[in-house]
C-alpha cells in the first residue's frame, strides 16, 4: 500500500503522538529486521535454497537508526533486533549501542540463533543490550542439524553458556515443536531451562511462506497439548507476568523461571496487539498475519535529505499506517499460505 501525501509532510514534527491505531491499541513494541540472511536454514522458516535480496534494497545502518529514533519519539519503549540472523550483520553490535542511547527506549532485546553469541555476547552486552531470545528446537545433535539443516548444536549451547557469563539474564529459548519430528523433547527442553535458570516459550508453527519439506497440518501441535505433556511432570500454574510480547506464561513451583506459549492458532492474540514490525527492505509490517504494509524505505531515501524533513516524513507515515492495521490475523494450516513471504524475511 502507498503512502499518499500529506499536508505536513514537509514540516518537522515538534510534538510526536503516540501510535494508535483505529481499534485504540496503541504500539510501543517494535521488532525490527537487520538482515533477511541467516547461517541456518530451519525447516519452518525458508527454504533449503534461498535468494537473499541485494544490499541496495535492505536497510542501511544508519536508516535503521533513524527509523528507532522515530518510532521512539512516537512512543515506542521497546525494540527487538531480529533476521534472519540479526548477527551476521556486520556492524549489528555498534548499532545496538546507538539505539540503546535513545531517550525514552526501555528495553532493547535481540532475537538470535545462539550459533554466533560464544564471541559476541560480552559485547553486546558493553553495547547495551538488555536481553536475548534464542532459538533451540532439540537437544540432539543430529536432530539439532536435520531441523537447523545446516546448525551446530555445540555452537548454540556454547552460545547460551557465554550469555550467562556476559552477564545476561532472563535469557528465553524460543522452540518450535512439530509433531514426529522433535515433539519427544518437549520434557528434556523443559528440564534443560530449569537447570540452567533459563525462560522457556514454545511456539506454535506459523504458516509463513510455501514449504515443501512437510506438511504443517500434520506436524501441527497445539499449545494445551504441550501444557498437557509438561503438566505430566510438572504443575504449571498460570502467571501474571507481562512482557509487551503474545507470550502467556506459566511457572512451576520451587523455580523462576517462565514457561511460555505463543499460540497463533489455538489462542488469537491480537486483541491488544502493541507490535509492529520492520523487515530489512523497510517495509512496516502492520500485522505478521496479513500484507498490510507500508514502504518506509521510500520514505526514507526520496525527497529532502536533512535529518528534520526525513524525521518528519517518516512519523508522518507511521501515524498513517496505523489506519490500516488490521484487527486481527487469520491463520488457516489446511490452506496454501496467503502470506508468501517467508518468516526470514519478516523477522523472527
Amino acid at each position: 500500500m502507498g503512502i499518499g501525501k500529506h499536508p505536513d509532510d514537509s514540516l518537522e514534527v515538534m510534538n510526536p503522538q503516540p501510535l494508535i491505531d483505529n481499534f485504540g491499541r496503541e504500539i510501543n513494541y517494535v521488532r525490527i529486521s537487520v538482515t533477511d540472511r541467516c547461517d541456518f536454514r530451519c525447516v519452518y522458516c525458508m527454504s533449503e535454497e534461498m535468494t537473499f535480496l541485494p544490499k541496495a534494497q535492505t536497510l542501511s545502518l544508519e536508516e535503521i537508526l533513524v527509523l528507532a529514533r522515530n518510532l521512539v519519539a512516537c512512543g515506542v519503549t521497546k525494540i527487538r533486533l531480529t533476521g534472519g540472523e540479526p548477527l551476521v550483520r556486520s556492524g549489528v553490535v555498534g548499532l545496538v549501542k546507538s539505539i540503546r542511547e535513545l531517550p525514552g527506549l526501555k528495553e532493547l532485546c535481540m532475537t538470535t540463533n545462539g550459533s554466533r553469541l560464544q564471541d559476541l555476547a560480552a559485547p553486546l552486552k558493553n553495547a547495551g543490550l538488555d536481553r536475548l531470545n534464542i532459538s533451540l528446537d532439540s537437544l540432539d545433535a543430529d536432530r539439532f542439524r536435520e531441523l537447523t539443516r545446516t546448525g551446530r548444536l555445540g555452537q548454540v549451547l556454547a552460545g547460551i553458556s557465554a550469555a550467562r557469563a556476559a552477564g545476561f539474564e532472563h535469557t528465553k529459548l524460543n522452540a518450535v515443536i512439530l509433531r514426529g519430528r522433535n515433539d519427544d523433547e518437549v520434557l528434556p527442553l523443559v528440564d534443560y531451562a530449569l537447570e540452567n535458570q533459563l525462560d522457556l516459550s514454545f511456539i506454535e508453527e506459523m504458516p509463513l511462506g510455501v514449504i515443501t519439506e512437510h506438511s504443517r497440518a500434520e506436524a501441527f501441535i497445539a499449545s494445551e497439548e504441550l501444557r498437557t505433556i509438561i503438566g505430566s511432570r510438572y504443575p504449571l500454574q498460570p502467571a501474571a507476568d507481562v512482557t509487551g510480547g503474545p507470550s502467556r506464561y506459566y511457572r512451576i513451583p520451587g523455580h523462576n523461571n517462565r514457561i511460555g506459549f505463543i499460540s497463533p492458532h489455538s489462542h488469537n492474540f491480537c486483541g491488544d496487539c502493541n507490535r509492529v514490525r520492520v523487515t530489512t527492505e523497510g517495509r512496516l509490517l502492520l500485522c505478521l498475519g496479513n500484507e498490510h504494509s507500508l514502504d518506509l524505505r521510500s520514505v526514507l531515501r526520496e525527497g529532502d535529505q536533512s535529518e528534520a524533513a526525513v524525521d518528519a516524513r517518516v512519523q508522518v507515515a507511521l501515524h498513517q499506517a496505523m489506519t490500516i492495521k488490521p484487527e486481527k490475523h487469520h491463520f488457516n494450516l489446511d490452506e496454501e499460505p496467503q502470506v508468501l513471504r517467508f518468516m526470514s524475511a519478516t523477522g523472527g
